[in-house]
């Protein structure tokens, strides 16, 4: 069947038509917008349509069912494959509760609206927007990074929830990927976890057409791949021709049958098959083909050279009697089973209803703990007394497993730095994720934050709540992933520490600088930077119910004076993002005083001693300006009632860029932040070279009543 668009009896076949209309609404789509990228979803309108039609387990009148087969397109550019696949399966649009509604998800009137504005058919795959879209896709390597998390999160669920008689997970991810996904890091930081890690429910098919924008993959990419996923401990297939629809469902099935490895098809294909002077060439990869190539394309798949958007109905029943049957009768079994299972294990299947709702059990934060303030006995040194600190990490892995103790979905880990973190599940039961304990709750994802950061939007994709670890500074290696959670408004949780100057002696190789007005530059993400333990309590409080929308939690490694919340407002000022701490007289200050984390703790000891000298202030904790951001959304006085515009003497103190304070600050306040990189000094050095002291505080506020 390699010559399946050539011979004219084949062009009466159900499977050809249905590949020939995936592959003319993608030519005509691209060309109508005159924006696109033609060549792959032309190439591999088979290998998608046979993983539809004969191997996903997938229901498409109700596309968010739980133990549905996954389908991610890693090579975002060439969406129209999966648009076109959506739209000729049927698949129902969900609506924002998740609930199928009579809609389809993908219209032809959509795909003709293709790349336009407020069309679901975006340029790259857009999850949340699109039905059926399983991920945001388009940042190459990515979307084959989040399969992994996919896999994961099915063995997990399988692991812990399925019973004798009742197998509720063993849903399987298969995803789609270029040279270009080859070629990017996360990609392979991934694949080398999944072979670790056995996940034999995953499937890479490697569309290897060997050409990139540039041209020839000769240019930079001659590298064995399948050398390089055998190192990894992967199953390697070979498909020499895509449409060869025969040899290719030989070459799936054994990969479903593949046990303890990983698969990955590297399937070899022409971009632009069948598309005069296109075959072989790059510009069919990122440019439409012009009318002319089209028309003499579709007279070669034996279809009206000059119909724009046909579909013969026939088509339409194909997918429907096949795939629709197969996905729907599966579903029907399943909810049968779960009905069962609810009989026989009641608490279970209420876990199971709360993951799908992304709801929290009944006294999740019972056991949030509160922390001590004052005179404490100190433990080094038997009888001696000291004041009340901890450094916000240490707080953070109290509260963490007091949390996942009562949430038994909460699972994660760290890029290689639990032990630093503090992000280490230690309560019984809680255990590690590896190929033979999938039901381990602590993640291991070794030195790799990139794929880390995909990985764990791959898990929340699945409904299960993953957190991920890491120091601040590098959150840089892993913002494409931080940046798709964010898009895709994904509750992940990530845990940043050591995150100032306070990283001491490590130097500027370690001292985050750019990273805090880095991560609140990207839209969607909260930020939050507590500043004692009891601020790290409440921020967990304010994290655990947000159903949308990524946290970055940041924290300190150095140990922090626990605030006395008698003689200071509570810590569950948090919940607004920014509230009074401490007050001046009266409530009628001449000075405010702001900050975050650690640098709060500076701006009450300035406040104590400017009271000495007869100058009232106000010092604000300021843990997340999104969230306050938000809270003066929804009651604009309350900005007025911490920030009153009567007072413009004021002073911003943050270990970190001063961008953006001048916000709160005002364009005359005085702002004691970071202008350049840090130095290899113990603690107090740092802080005095770089003027981040009390007395400091007190000098610019001086100033600032100066003004």
């Amino acid at each position: 069947m390699s010559n399946i668009c050539l011979s004219p009896e084949t062009t009466k076949d159900p499977a050809f038509q249905a590949i020939t209309a995936m592959r003319t609404l993608a030519m005509d789509a691209v060309q109508t917008a005159n924006s696109g990228h033609p060549g792959t979803p032309v190439s591999l309108a088979p290998v998608v349509y046979n993983l539809f039609q004969h191997f996903m387990n997938y229901d498409p009148a109700d596309a968010g069912w739980m133990n549905r087969d996954r389908f991610v397109l890693s090579a975002g550019h060439a969406s129209m494959l999966l648009y076109s696949i959506i739209h000729l399966a049927g698949v129902k649009k969900l609506d924002a509760k998740g609930k199928p509604t009579a809609e389809p998800a993908v219209s032809l009137e959509d795909i003709k609206r293709f790349r336009q504005i407020h069309s679901v058919c975006a340029g790259h795959p857009e999850y949340h927007f699109c039905t059926g879209v399983e991920t945001t896709t388009g940042p190459l390597g990515n979307g084959a990074a989040t399969s992994v998390g996919m896999a994961m999160a099915s063995k997990w669920l399988g692991a812990r929830y399925n019973k004798p008689g009742h197998e509720l997970f063993n849903f399987r991810v298969w995803s789609v990927m270029g040279d270009g996904c080859m070629m990017e890091g996360v990609a392979s930081e991934a694949a080398s976890l999944a072979g670790h890690l056995q996940l034999d429910n995953l499937v890479w098919i490697y569309d290897s057409n060997r050409i990139t924008i540039e041209g020839s993959t000769d240019l930079a990419f001659n590298e064995d791949v399948g050398a390089r996923f055998l190192a990894y401990g992967w199953n390697v297939l070979r498909l020499a021709d895509v449409n060869d629809l025969h040899r290719m469902r030989e070459v799936m099935l054994h990969a479903r049958a593949t046990k303890a490895r990983p698969t990955l098809i590297v399937a070899d294909s022409h971009i632009a098959w069948g598309v005069p002077g296109k075959m072989d060439h790059h510009s069919a990869h990122g440019e439409p083909l012009g009318w002319e190539a089209i028309e003499k394309a579709k007279a070669i798949y034996g279809v009206d050279p000059k119909a724009k958007f046909e579909v013969p109905a026939a088509v339409y029943d194909h997918l429907s009697t096949i795939m629709g049957k197969r996905g729907s009768e599966a579903h029907a079994q399943w909810k049968a089973n779960f009905e069962a299972y609810k009989k026989a294990y009641p608490e279970l299947a209420k876990q199971i209803e709360e993951i799908d709702t992304r709801t929290l059990p009944a006294g999740w934060d019972k056991d949030l703990p509160k922390f001590p303030w004052g005179e404490v006995d100190d433990p080094k040194t038997p009888g001696k007394k000291k004041i009340a600190g901890a450094a916000t990490r240490d707080a953070s892995g109290k509260v963490l497993n007091a949390v996942a103790k009562n949430v038994p979905w909460l699972i994660g880990g760290s890029a290689d730095l639990a032990p630093s973190t503090k992000t280490l599940l230690t309560f019984d039961g809680a255990g590690a994720y590896q190929a033979s304990t999938p039901g381990g709750r602590n993640l291991h994802f070794g030195v790799r934050e990139h794929a880390m950061g995909a990985i764990i939007n791959g898990i929340n994709l699945c409904k299960v709540r993953a957190y991920g670890s890491g120091f601040l500074i590098f959150s840089d290696y892993g913002r494409g992933s931080l940046r798709l959670g964010a898009l895709m408004e994904l509750p992940v949780i990530y845990v940043f520490t050591h995150d100032s100057l306070g990283v001491g002696e490590d130097g500027p190789t370690h001292q985050p600088i750019e990273q805090l007005v880095g991560l609140r530059a990207i839209p969607h993400m909260t930020v939050i930077r507590p500043a004692d333990a009891n601020e790290v309590t409440e921020a967990w409080r304010w994290i655990m119910p947000h159903q949308h929308n990524p946290v970055a939690l940041i924290l300190t490694r150095q140990e922090l004076p626990t605030i006395d919340r008698e003689k200071y407002a509570p810590a569950s000022g948090l919940a607004k993002g920014a509230y009074v701490l401490a007050d001046a007289p009266g409530g009628k200050p001449q000075v405010i005083l702001m900050g975050t984390g650690s640098e709060v703790s500076l701006c009450l000891a300035a406040h104590d001693a400017l009271a000495k000298e007869g100058i009232s202030s106000r010092v604000v904790s300021m843990p997340s300006w999104e969230i306050f951001e938000a809270t003066c959304a929804k009651d604009p006085a309350y900005r007025e009632q911490v920030f009153p515009s009567s007072v413009t003497a004021r002073v911003a103190v943050e270990m970190g860029s001063p961008l953006g304070w001048a916000q709160y600050a005002g364009s005359t306040g005085a702002v004691i932040a970071m202008r350049s990189f840090g130095a290899s000094a113990p603690l107090k050095d740092l802080l005095n070279e770089f003027g981040f002291t009390s007395a400091k505080v007190v000098e610019a506020a001086k100033a600032q009543l100066a003004k």
